[in-house]
């Protein structure tokens, strides 16, 4: 993409992670006396996004004026962004209504999609696995709660 570009994007994620790890000092730590409580999960986010970022910060630094793409891919590029972005802003004002199975299943369909994915079958097939997969480890085997299905569908 764009050296500056991903400069300034390392520089504010690198800052969205800071700001991570500091608010996740303000959650409170487990009642139990354990150490790993729900603060622990966005810590370890923020200091994965500070390190990437840097790792973004560091490699667009290194890249020659010869490495920067061309305008007509750059387009496809631009493309795709917003096209992810307006699937994740419906994935997210959807998962109440919808319910976490269909809406995790239509987001990484198109997500895969827009990625290049040549075959359907194999995206619809992935999609479902991993939506339904997760939710099941997540709702019966560790006893959380997600959005299953539509009250509607009856399900």
């Amino acid at each position: 993409m764009n050296r500056t570009f991903d400069r300034y994007s390392s520089i504010c994620f690198a800052l969205v992670g800071i700001l991570f790890v500091v608010e996740s000092r303000n959650i409170s730590t487990s009642a139990y006396g354990s150490e790993v409580g729900p603060n622990m999960f966005p810590l370890g986010l923020g200091l994965i996004l500070i390190l990437l970022s840097l790792r973004l910060f560091w490699e667009s630094s290194r890249k020659t004026a010869g490495d920067s793409a061309s305008g007509n891919v750059a387009q496809l590029q631009y493309k795709r962004f917003f096209i992810m972005l307006a699937a994740t802003f419906l994935y997210v004002f959807l998962l109440e209504p919808i319910g976490y199975i269909l809406t995790t299943f239509l987001f990484l369909f198109i997500s895969f999609q827009i990625m290049g994915s040549k075959s359907y079958l194999k995206t619809t097939l992935v999609s479902l696995c991993f939506s339904v997969g997760v939710y099941y480890v997540y709702v019966n085997l560790l006893k959380g709660t997600l959005p299953g299905f539509p009250v509607w569908s009856g399900m």
